[in-house]
């Protein structure tokens, strides 16, 4: 391999997924209640402790080089051990190869080597399979499976992965009353009380009724003079001094993840409940948006595979963090060998799977798909080794089924129509990602069998709709919106057989309503995507405007309107239990980017893209849509329609109108 003069900077590399693994270790670990730590339920993978890095090349004269590891390392140059940890060293003129075996038991093995035309970067292989041994004339041999090394934005020798943090900005409370601070709107950070001499008792609330209930809170500390306080999520605070205590003034460090805001998504229209709703949907995406995309800010604050899905749509959106999406999906899949479903819930294995075609779809980043490709072969082996006599998916006493929180009866048992279908989708993933990648398989073919039991199993030509499950071999005739949306969704119905769900389910009255935005979220795109664009405006302010209405800065886990007061706090059975920031409460970002300013890639990575716009009951509309490339921005009014993008080829349809879209040129189409 000939190194180049002119490469790029030098860069920290690691084994991928290795800091995903060992971040998300420090990050789910941060929850507690009530002053007590609470890991995560499930198996917690470590990064290995040993990694191999090696690159062959060919210099014209010797170089000098400059190491820096985190870790212990050896050297080998042509497969000779070298002396010592050496900060630098000089590699002859001629071919070459270097191997680098990093120790770490604290943090990820990482590399940097920084030279004239020797700079680490993704062209470096990595493993952790220690193969290698050394002869009676010091020579290695052996090997292991090498891939390429990961890396990210760690550009510096001085800033090395385990440096990683967010961004943190001093901000003042708005009002103190006795005691109890309120900084106005949900947040979340480090609190901070300066000149404090003693130790106080701190109670946090996104309410101030849990904050100034000391009894039953849900996240309270002890400060201390001298100490210092870890992040929480809040937006009042009580305060309460211990034996004279004193101190000078509270503020807070508010911590976020960086934003490309020249990058992003935005939305206006002429209603202004339908702005509030689209900001505050915004802020709470950007809230649960850190190291990771977590669920709740105050409770779990878990990577939790079935909000992140969710979360990595809105994304596409809004911010188009395509890093957080990577390393969410790394670090919710962990290492093999599979013991357990992903967050241990049977649905949200399959929402996994997709989640990486999502990605793809939206970026067109074949080598993350690459890169993953090993592990799903070996969860989906998983899921195969645990279906029933029918090759359905079935859950396991060890297994957690989850659909949705549900305000009626409902039972999870045996074979349910719902899994299923998530269970199609994720086979027609895999069967899309290895022909993408070349590889041959028969997922194409499982997933076809599958699809055609799940017709002739569940569905019923009397009801028009698909039935909830079977259950000691008797089918439960029960009819919900959960496996009915999703086989229009995830097109399992074909058009009439949508036609007719929508009247006897997704419309129908009498079927019991979805009351939590995270199904809300499927809910209301297939009411979209069937072109009920003015009943999902009206569902919108109902649900979300509701929740201002309850003086919501940020949206919440569940809401039910006929609840009041202190009912809309509750939940686990606990005063104070509901997350008044969850991540699945942000969907009109998602819907109102693709649905009403009608944008998406027909093409992987906006190759190719379509604008449908759509104002429903709304007089003018405008706001931009992220992609790879840039922003395709979109204005709408009863008059005309204004398109412009940055970047790609694309199509505007308005009606039976379909008009090209080039780069960098505005077009207007009068309706």
């Amino acid at each position: 391999m000939q190194a180049s003069p002119n490469s790029q900077k030098a860069t920290w590399i690691w084994y991928p997924g290795d800091f995903e693994v060992w971040l998300g270790n420090i990050f789910n670990n941060r929850r507690t209640e009530r002053g007590a730590m609470f890991p995560p339920f499930w198996k917690q993978d470590s990064h290995y402790v040993t990694v191999e890095f090696s690159k062959a090349f060919t210099l014209e004269e010797q170089e000098t080089i400059t190491i820096a590891c985190e870790g212990r390392f050896n050297l080998m140059l042509d497969g000779k051990l070298q002396f010592g940890m050496p900060k630098t060293f000089t590699v002859p003129k001629g071919e070459h190869k270097l191997n680098l075996k990093v120790w770490n038991q604290a943090t990820p093995p990482a590399l940097f080597i920084d030279g004239n035309t020797i700079r680490t970067d993704s062209s470096w292989l990595a493993t952790y399979e220690d193969k290698l041994w050394i002869d009676e004339n010091g020579v290695a041999h052996g090997s292991g499976i090498y891939v390429p090394a990961a890396h990210w934005n760690f550009d510096s020798i001085d800033t090395p992965p385990s440096s990683y943090r967010l961004i943190t900005k001093e901000q003042r409370p708005v009002r103190e009353d006795h005691g109890l601070y309120d900084f106005g709107r949900e947040t979340f950070g480090y609190l901070k009380i300066k000149g404090l001499k003693g130790c106080v008792r701190i109670y946090y609330g996104e309410s101030a009724e849990e904050a100034l209930d000391k009894e039953h809170c849900e996240t309270l500390d002890v400060l201390c003079e001298g100490g210092r306080l870890d992040s929480k999520a809040f937006r009042y605070v009580y305060i309460e001094k211990e034996n004279g205590a004193e101190y000078d003034e509270v503020l807070m460090d508010y911590e976020y993840a960086q934003q490309d805001l020249q990058h992003s998504g935005s939305f206006r229209c002429s209603d202004d409940e339908l702005n509030r709703i689209w900001e505050v949907a915004a802020y709470t995406m950007d809230l649960t948006t850190r190291e990771f995309f977590m669920d709740g800010i105050k409770r779990d604050r878990w990577t939790w595979s079935g909000d992140a899905i969710q979360s990595y749509l809105m994304n596409y959106y809004l911010r188009f963090d395509t890093e957080c999406v990577k390393r969410t999906i790394r670090q919710l899949r962990g290492k093999d060998p599979v013991t357990a479903h992903v967050n241990t819930i049977m649905d949200y294995t399959f929402y996994w799977f997709k989640s990486i075609l999502d990605y793809y779809h939206y970026t067109a980043d074949i080598d993350f798909v690459r890169e993953m490709w090993p592990r799903m072969v070996t969860l989906m082996d998983y899921v195969l080794s645990r279906t029933n006599q029918e090759g359905m998916a079935e859950g396991q006493p060890d297994d957690w089924i989850f659909v949705d929180w549900v305000d009626f009866p409902m039972h999870k048992r045996g074979t349910l129509c719902f899994e299923q279908i998530l269970f199609m989708k994720a086979m027609e993933t895999m069967a899309t990602c290895a022909k993408l990648l070349g590889i041959k398989s028969d997922y194409r073919v499982k997933s076809e069998v599958l699809r055609n039991k799940i017709k002739q199993t569940f569905w019923s030509y009397e009801q028009q709709a698909y039935l909830h499950a079977i259950e000691d071999g008797q089918m439960n005739r029960q009819i919900t919106k959960f496996p009915n949306m999703f086989a229009i969704l995830y097109g399992l119905s074909y058009e009439e057989e949508r036609r007719e769900i929508m009247q006897t389910v997704m419309l129908n009255p009498a079927i019991d309503p979805i009351t939590t935005p995270y199904m809300r979220f499927y809910e209301l795109e297939t009411l979209c995507l069937m072109g009920y664009h003015q009943e999902v405006l009206k569902e919108m302010r109902d649900y979300w405007g509701g929740m201002l209405k309850e003086g919501a800065t940020s949206f919440w886990e569940k809401y039910v309107p006929s609840e009041t007061g202190t009912q809309h706090l509750a939940m686990y059975g606990r005063p104070y239990g509901k997350s008044l920031c969850h991540a699945w409460g942000a969907s009109p970002v998602y819907l109102l980017g693709k649905y009403y300013l009608g944008v998406k890639p027909t093409k992987p990575g906006y190759e190719e893209f379509e604008v449908r716009p759509t104002l429903g009951d709304l007089d003018w509309m405008e706001g931009d849509v992220p992609t790879p490339h840039g922003l395709i921005h979109v204005y709408m009014d009863k008059q005309q329609v204004k398109v412009h993008a940055n970047e790609g080829t694309g199509w505007l349809i308005v009606g039976d109108q379909r008009i090209h879209i080039e780069k960098d040129q505005e077009i207007t189409v009068c309706l």
